[in-house]
């Protein structure tokens, strides 16, 4: 059986400084785009290689490749 690491967003965890959440994205690290906030109120967007947006929130946050498979 061959091993997976699957792409995973991480953002900010709402209830820490220290800790982020990670969520599992169905394309590689390289088919999305981060566009960071601008501005002190500003919020990040990542989509897709297909346009979809799949994060719009508080940042910093960034696209990964999971060092581990599962």
């Amino acid at each position: 059986m061959r091993s997976v690491h699957p792409t995973l967003l991480r953002v900010p965890a709402w209830y820490s400084d220290n800790i982020r959440d990670e969520i599992v994205l169905p394309l590689p690290p390289e088919d999305y785009d981060i566009a960071p906030a601008e501005g002190i109120n500003g919020r990040w967007i990542v989509t897709s290689s297909s346009g979809a947006v799949v994060y719009d929130g508080i940042g910093p946050v960034d696209v990964v490749r999971s060092p581990a498979p599962f």
